[in-house]
């Protein structure tokens, strides 16, 4: 099929998913929401994946929403049937991005250029955020009379101070990679493009040498401890740590280190095949 959204390729535990739309700045079309959480699913029931990287092709990470899209959906909101069918679509857009947090594995967003729009929520919804010194990032859905509504309203406040976060918001300006770098929404930054892969690369082998159901669990916790209260967060990650700690794990991980060899941990277990939610 030509037009795929995203090449996808797994090698060793790191799970690479490449934008591939460069010619149209990788707008998420029809087939992305349809293919992508399904994708990013599969990858965290089958038990193989350690970490995903998700990068693109070109000079821009990804223009957000396919344009494409909303003259589609001209007129589908101008009477009940037509809104509650919206509710439902917004649902299942809204779903794909829900998928990168479910992941069973941290998901490292590789970003250069213009981050925009859908890339926005996109990115919040990832673990970790590396970018290029040109990169830079916009609430665009402002700028065309509409509210971001894929997740950066929800996820963004969490990772920026609410006073930047809702700059971006009414005003539909660019944040800066540098700027992003200092407020803490990115991780690190690199010089150029190819620097950039290395980096994340480097990262996610790292990742992906540690005892995936520690990984696992820690990413659980984490979240879990975003939406909810330290003494609520403190009694979760009591029930988590009682059911996954293994002293296998933490035996291999220092004798590794002892004898200066990379620690060799079993994979996650396989899950059913994903029902997909589309």
């Amino acid at each position: 099929m030509t037009d795929a959204p995203f090449h996808l390729v797994h090698t060793g535990g790191v799970a690479r998913l490449t934008l591939c739309r460069p010619t149209k700045r990788n707008a998420l079309g029809a087939r992305f929401w349809s293919e992508f959480p399904e994708a990013v699913r599969g990858l965290s029931a089958s038990g193989e994946t350690r970490v995903l990287i998700i990068d693109s092709q070109g000079p821009h990470f990804t223009a957000g929403i396919d344009l494409a899209l909303f003259a589609e959906m001209a007129g589908t909101t101008n009477n009940a049937i037509g809104r509650e069918g919206f509710v439902h679509t917004l649902a299942q857009m809204q779903a794909g991005f829900d998928a990168l947090e479910a992941a069973r594995f941290p998901i490292i967003a590789a970003i250069q250029g213009g981050c925009i729009g859908g890339g926005v929520d996109l990115i919040s919804a990832c673990d970790i955020r590396l970018a290029t010194r040109d990169a830079y990032f916009c609430i665009e859905e402002i700028n065309v009379g509409m509210m971001a509504d894929l997740g950066t309203l929800q996820r963004l406040p969490t990772l920026l101070p609410a006073g930047v976060v809702r700059e971006l918001a009414f005003a539909g300006t660019k944040l800066m990679a540098e700027r992003a770098y200092s407020l803490g929404l990115v991780n690190t930054l690199a010089d150029d493009y190819e620097a950039l892969l290395v980096l994340a690369d480097e990262m996610a082998a790292r990742i992906a040498q540690k005892p995936p159901l520690a990984i696992a669990a820690s990413k659980d916790c984490l979240n879990h401890a975003r939406d909810h209260g330290v003494a609520q967060s403190m009694r979760y990650m009591r029930a988590v740590q009682s059911g996954i700690f293994n002293p296998d794990d933490v035996l291999e991980a220092v004798s590794a280190r002892a004898e200066g060899r990379v620690p060799n941990f079993d994979n996650l277990s396989e899950n059913s095949k994903p029902v997909s939610k589309n």
